[in-house]
C-alpha cells in the first residue's frame, strides 16, 4: 500500500493513498479522549506522540444507540470501540500542495447519532475534485449535550469548534488554505452549522447548511427538565459527578428511551415548550456562556455577516420519519393536530395542509417537513446579511414511500451514490448525472464563492430546484403556504 506522511503539530500521521491519487488519512485525534478527568469537560489538546502515527483506518466513534429497524437499513451507522472519539479524517488531492479549498462536514444524527466514519461521508470524491475534505466526530447525547450544574454546557459544539480549530492550525500540512475554509453539515449537523455561524468565530469563510437552520436550542430550564428525568430512571443525581460514575452503556438505553417519548409526543408541559418545538431530548442548550441567544436572532441581528451561506432543504423531509415503519399509518386527525399545536405550528398552517393531503399521516409530514425544515431555513436566508443562495431537493426516491426525503441528498452531494445499500434510501439506480450536478455546485461554492446560480434575496425568493433534470431555478415571490407562517 502506498503511503503519505504529514506532519501535523501534535506529530507525524501516515496515511493512505487510494488508487486514483488521492491521499486518507483517517481517525487523527484533534482532542484528548473524553474520559475520566475529561469526560463532560471541555475539551482539550491531544497528547503529542513520536514516531509516524497510523491514520488508515477510522478511529473511534461515539458511544450512541443503535438505529431501530428499517432506519439501520436506511442510515448506515457504523461503530468503531475506543476512548479516542474526538478524531476527523482528512482526504487530500495532494499534501504537498497549498491553497487547496477546505470542506468540514458535520454529521446529522438528531445530536445522538451518526459519525464521520459513514461510508456516504467519504470525501475521496471531493479531494479528486480539488477540494481537501475533512470528517469528523463529537460527543452525542447525554455525553455532548446533556445540561448540569457542575459542567460546561454544550460539550458537542465545543468539540466541533475544536476540530474547526485543528483544521485551522493543521490543515496547510495537507495542502488546504485555513483562509479557505466551508463547513458544511445535514439534519443535526446543518443546526450546528448555523449555530457556529450565530457565534462569529472566524474559522470558516463559507458555509452550508442542508436540512437544519437555526431552530434548534433548548433554553436552560427545558435542558434541564430533560436531566432531571433522565437521572431519575438512572437513580442518580442530575449531576455530571453522578453521570461520571456511569459508564456510557447503562445511560445510553435511557436516553434512547427518553429521546424517543419527546419525538414522538412533544409535551410542553413535560418537557418544556423548546424541547418540544425540537423534538429532540438533546440539542444546543441556550447556557448564558457559548449560546446567548437563539442562533436564528443571533443571525438576523447580524452574527455571520462576514460569512458565505448556501442553505436548503429537502421538499418530503418527514416522510423519513413516518413512512418507511408504517408510523404514517397510524396517524389519526387528532395526533396530527395536537403534534402540530405542541410544535407550535400555527392553526391555519395546520388547516392548509390538511387541505392539501388526503391522510392524516401525510398531513403530519408535511406540517413537520415546513416546520423543522423549510420555513426556519427560509428564515435564515432571508435575515443572513451576507452572500445567500438557496436550493431544494426534489428527487423522490422510489422505495418505502419515502419521497424527497430527510437525508436522501447527503450521496448526491458527496458524489458516492455507488456505496449506497440498493435496499436504502436512495432505492437501486439513483442518478448519477444528478450526483454530478449537485456535487460541482458543492465544490464551486467552495473553490470560487458561488455555487452557480444567482443568490437569494427576500425579493425574488431564487431557488435551485435539485431534482428536475434540467434543475430549474425558480422564483417563489407567490408563496401561500409560507405567507401563513407570518400572518
Amino acid at each position: 500500500m502506498e503511503s503519505a506522511i504529514v506532519a501535523t503539530r501534535h506529530g507525524k500521521v501516515r496515511g493512505r493513498v487510494l488508487p486514483n491519487g488521492v491521499s486518507a488519512f483517517l481517525g487523527i485525534p484533534y482532542a484528548a479522549p473524553p474520559v475520566g478527568e475529561n469526560r463532560f469537560r471541555a475539551p482539550r489538546p491531544p497528547r503529542p506522540w513520536d514516531g509516524v502515527r497510523d491514520t488508515v483506518e477510522y478511529g473511534p466513534t461515539a458511544p450512541k444507540p443503535g438505529y431501530p429497524r428499517p432506519f439501520d437499513r436506511l442510515l448506515p451507522e457504523p461503530a468503531v470501540p475506543g476512548d479516542d472519539l474526538l478524531n476527523l479524517n482528512v482526504w487530500t488531492p495532494d499534501p504537498g500542495r497549498s491553497g487547496l479549498p477546505v470542506m468540514v462536514w458535520i454529521h446529522g444524527g438528531a445530536f445522538r447519532n451518526g459519525s464521520g466514519a459513514v461510508p456516504t461521508y467519504a470525501g475521496a470524491n471531493f479531494a479528486r475534485d480539488g477540494v481537501v475534505c475533512v470528517t469528523l466526530n463529537y460527543r452525542l447525547g447525554v455525553e455532548g449535550f446533556a445540561h448540569f450544574p457542575d459542567a460546561p454546557s454544550n460539550r458537542g459544539l465545543l468539540d466541533q469548534i475544536s476540530a474547526l480549530e485543528w483544521v485551522r492550525d493543521n490543515i496547510a500540512a495537507f495542502g488546504g488554505d485555513p483562509g479557505n475554509v466551508t463547513v458544511f453539515g445535514e439534519s443535526a449537523g446543518a443546526m450546528s452549522v448555523t449555530t457556529l455561524l450565530s457565534l462569529d468565530l472566524g474559522l470558516f469563510r463559507r458555509a452550508v447548511a442542508q436540512s437544519g437552520a437555526g431552530n434548534a436550542a433548548q433554553t436552560a430550564e427545558d435542558a434541564a427538565l430533560v436531566t432531571a428525568e433522565t437521572a431519575a430512571r438512572l437513580g442518580v443525581e442530575p449531576t455530571a459527578a453522578a453521570f461520571a460514575e456511569l459508564p456510557p452503556s447503562r445511560i445510553i438505553p435511557v436516553q434512547a428511551a427518553i429521546a424517543a417519548e419527546v419525538s414522538m409526543l412533544p409535551d410542553p408541559g413535560r418537557w418544556g415548550a423548546t424541547t418540544a418545538r425540537t423534538a429532540m431530548s438533546h440539542v444546543p442548550v441556550l447556557d448564558g456562556e457559548l449560546l446567548t441567544r437563539r442562533p436564528q436572532e443571533a443571525i438576523a441581528d447580524g452574527a455571520g455577516a462576514d460569512t458565505d451561506l448556501l442553505i436548503g432543504h429537502n421538499s418530503e423531509e418527514f416522510r423519513f420519519f413516518l413512512m418507511p415503519n408504517g408510523l404514517a399509518g397510524l396517524i389519526t386527525g387528532e395526533i396530527m393536530t395536537s403534534t402540530a399545536s405542541a410544535m407550535g405550528v400555527p392553526a391555519r398552517v395546520v388547516d392548509a395542509h390538511r387541505e392539501l393531503h388526503a391522510t392524516p399521516g401525510e398531513q403530519l409530514a408535511s406540517v413537520i417537513s415546513e416546520a423543522v425544515f423549510r420555513i426556519p431555513a427560509i428564515r435564515v436566508a432571508e435575515s443572513h446579511r451576507a452572500r445567500t443562495w438557496m436550493y431544494e431537493f426534489t428527487w423522490r426516491s422510489p422505495v418505502h414511500d419515502l419521497g424527497a426525503c430527510h437525508a436522501l441528498e447527503i450521496g448526491f452531494v458527496f458524489d458516492t451514490l455507488g456505496t449506497l445499500d440498493p435496499d436504502g434510501l436512495a432505492g437501486p439506480n439513483p442518478p448519477q448525472p444528478l450526483a454530478d450536478t449537485m456535487h460541482k455546485a458543492w465544490v464551486d461554492y467552495a473553490t470560487s464563492g458561488t455555487p452557480g446560480w444567482p443568490q437569494y434575496t427576500p425579493g425574488t425568493r431564487r431557488t435551485r430546484r435539485f431534482g428536475d433534470p434540467k434543475n430549474p431555478l425558480t422564483t417563489t415571490s407567490n408563496d401561500p403556504l409560507r405567507s401563513l407562517w407570518d400572518e
